[in-house]
């Protein structure tokens, strides 16, 4: 072209595209573009690395339907809120001071194993399972999904999770939307190619699928267990306490995926029924050591016996609210393994 011939704006613009092609490598997950784009490596690909942030949420005002009490149902062994919007496993209204002195114990362990503990912002009002971080969101690789959850009195709890999580910085990759039905504590990471999650009344198969595909985007297998009877999540049956161990309740699990355990290499360790449902609500901090309640002692002998070190905490006022240390905690970080 002569110096004196003038570039068309089409040419121009050609010409600057070509010189600034699409970039679809390095992956969205790759730490260097995490760290690039999004600040910090977010995400989780197992459930035992050594544990960098975590979120959580201390008992508050969300309390106060409890408190104000409700009706005692004998069949349930439990208080019931009007038209079923809470329940709580006691005859006597939650006190309040003892379950923040517990959650303030709990999330002081967490520090003083090193993790950066993030809070959940502005829990809604009539909320009353808020302190359960973990049911809203499922985070992997990357960043987090959004959960819808199975019930609804616990329907907009995902708006302020999602709130708090924009306010960090942690990248949203999927909502679970439609039909779909999921709640994180119906899933858990085996190792950092295989996952697994429950299917009952709080998380099911569309929601699954939905699950599934971020998931193969990642490479890893998502494997689906049906709960047993009106189980809520498989966090109650299983929790993986180092890189090659597992606390169950073996009769909650089917045996096709006892076996497919076993094909892992994952030994298992008898969770003690004495325990209650709380014995495999435990949470690994770092591959074999654990925190867990004071009230799972039998449980806790059991993993000290298998080479587990364990961190008790008091926590059995939360669990008259139906969870414990793990329902509590939400990895946002995790090292691999």
């Amino acid at each position: 072209m002569k110096k004196h011939e003038r570039v068309s704006e089409y040419q121009a613009y050609m010409n600057l595209h070509r010189r600034i092609p699409g970039e679809p490598e390095p992956a969205f997950e790759e730490p260097v573009m995490l760290e690039k784009v999004w600040g910090k490596r977010w995400g989780v690909n197992n459930d035992v690395g050594k544990l960098r942030m975590a979120l959580v949420c201390r008992p508050g005002k969300e309390w106060e339907p409890m408190m104000s009490g409700g009706e005692y149902v004998e069949e349930t062994l439990a208080l019931i809120g009007p038209n079923n919007m809470w329940y709580w496993n006691d005859r006597e209204v939650p006190d309040l001071t003892k379950a923040q002195e517990q959650h303030d114990a709990m999330t002081k362990s967490l520090r003083d194993e090193g993790v950066e503990v993030v809070y959940l912002e502005d829990p809604r009002p009539q909320m009353t399972k808020s302190v359960f971080t973990r049911d809203p969101g499922i985070v992997v690789e990357g960043g987090a999904i959004l959960c819808r959850m199975g019930v609804s009195y616990r329907r907009g709890e995902e708006l302020p999770f999602m709130r708090t999580l924009a306010r960090i910085g942690i990248p949203i990759l999927h909502t679970i939307h439609g039909s779909g039905l999921m709640e994180g504590g119906s899933f858990l990471w085996l190792n950092d190619h295989t996952a697994v999650v429950s299917i009952g009344q709080r998380s099911n198969a569309e929601g699954a699928r939905q699950l599934g595909e971020v998931l193969k985007t990642l490479g890893v297998e998502l494997v689906c267990v049906d709960n047993t009877g009106y189980g809520l999540h498989i966090d109650g049956s299983i929790v993986m306490v180092d890189v090659d161990k597992a606390l169950v309740f073996v009769q909650d699990l089917p045996w096709w995926f006892l076996v497919r355990l076993k094909d892992l290499g994952i030994q298992l360790i008898d969770a003690d029924p004495r325990d209650g449902g709380m014995g495999v609500n435990c949470l690994a901090v770092r591959p074999g050591r654990v925190i867990m309640s004071s009230h799972a002692k039998y449980s806790a002998d059991q993993l000290d016996q298998n080479g587990v070190e364990v961190v008790m905490v008091d926590y059995d006022v939360i669990h008259k609210s139906g969870g414990g240390v793990h329902c509590s905690t939400l990895p946002l970080i995790r090292d691999d393994v």
